[in-house]
């Protein structure tokens, strides 16, 4: 596996000196700073290319390119933007970026409610919890129609919750869930959310979920032409949040997506933290179920609890078995060598890390510490060496 790292360019506080020592050899980035439906240009693209390949890396991965919400809606200038997409992909082929990872959820990105969540050994976790999050919906956001969504004994618990909060707390939790968190395609206000999310009101799930296919006849054939991969990112969490369509967070919606459009250059991201966080998701079952199409993977691990809210644990705790997931990757980039395959090295990164030591002192960007990841870069190589060792 090729052991990446993920970097949110010149501006990161974590270097891509500082991934080149913790053994990573390549670099998935993007061009964060333009996020608005504009073309990353070939200059943009040579820019941020020259500055991997000047750090003795490799840009293995291009996270993200953001699809415009007219995109998942189909409407207003949905095909103005949908042609600046495909553009930027073509223009990252012709650089020679294999992989491009790209999600489909409305309005919110990845969403956690607490980004300092303590863990017994004395560093900090990410975390979503539900009850916390269904008060922001329904009592503090009230959207509208919010108490359709959850069960009464579910808004009854928020209800309590809130009331021990104070206002501080109640304006932490919202920065946290709307705010905006690395590598997400917006941040919002408690006035601009509401508009976003009604702009959805009349998109059903089969609507997304058609949209979704409508894109994907769009952009894979230009995916090919160019040698590039597709890997789309599950839903973060895998369910519906403030009552929007979310159409990859199970395996049927992998399936559908794969099967619809089946061709090499339309495949996955495997993130096992997302999809890990919905517990009828068998990690180790999709990596096997969907192996040809994996095309890029991220590697963490969730506590998963009975209400559907997470943390996110140790690379190697949690509900993930992330040595017999290791194991089926390594088996298929096996499978893919004795075929001749380009693509038999798969991209991995460790995916997020808990907050520690001197990191702690530091600002950075939650979830990517350098200390944390280095870390888990480390776990998930000593497993990868064991299951070779073994097999």
């Amino acid at each position: 596996m090729l052991e990446s790292w993920r970097w949110f360019g010149p501006e990161d506080p974590v270097t891509l000196s500082d991934a080149r020592q913790a053994g990573a050899h390549g670099v998935v980035t993007a061009l964060h700073h333009i996020y608005d439906g504009r073309i990353w240009t070939p200059d943009d693209i040579a820019e941020r290319m020259a500055l991997v390949k000047k750090a003795g890396m490799t840009w293995a991965v291009c996270e993200s390119i953001p699809v415009n919400s007219a995109i998942k809606r189909r409407d207003g200038e949905w095909w103005r933007y949908l042609d600046a997409w495909k553009q930027c992909l073509a223009n990252l082929g012709k650089a020679g970026v294999p992989v491009v990872c790209y999600n489909f959820m409305p309005v919110v990105d990845w969403t956690r409610t607490d980004l300092m969540y303590p863990t017994a050994a004395g560093g900090f976790a990410l975390r979503f919890d539900m009850i916390d999050f269904v008060a922001y919906d329904v009592f503090v956001l009230k959207r509208r129609a919010a108490e359709d969504s959850y069960d009464l004994a579910v808004i009854d618990a928020a209800r309590q919750r809130l009331a021990t909060k104070s206002e501080d707390e109640i304006l932490k939790l919202e920065k946290n869930i709307i705010a905006g968190l690395p590598g997400g395609e917006d941040s919002h206000t408690r006035e601009t959310i509401r508009g976003h999310i009604a702009a959805f009101d009349d998109i059903s799930s089969d609507d997304m979920r058609d949209n979704l296919v409508e894109f994907l006849k769009e952009v894979v054939p230009v995916a090919a032409e160019h040698g590039v991969r597709l890997a789309i990112h599950p839903d973060d969490p895998p369910f519906s949040l403030f009552g929007l369509p979310r159409v990859v967070s199970t395996e049927d919606d992998v399936k559908t997506i794969l099967e619809t459009v089946d061709e090499p250059a339309n495949g996955i991201t495997l993130c096992a933290g997302s999809y890990g966080s919905r517990a009828g998701n068998d990690l180790v079952k999709m990596a096997e179920r969907f192996a040809d199409r994996i095309h890029f993977v991220h590697l963490r691990n969730v506590a998963r609890e009975a209400d559907g809210s997470f943390t996110e644990s140790e690379h190697l705790g949690g509900d993930v078995n992330m040595v017999s997931l290791i194991s089926a990757l390594r088996k298929e980039e096996r499978r893919r060598e004795r075929e001749g395959r380009a693509d038999s090295v798969i991209p991995m990164r460790p995916d997020h890390g808990h907050l520690l030591i001197d990191d702690q002192k530091k600002k950075v960007n939650p979830g990517y510490s350098c200390i944390g990841r280095l870390k888990g870069l480390a776990e998930l190589r000593g497993v990868i060496a064991a299951v070779d060792q073994l097999t």
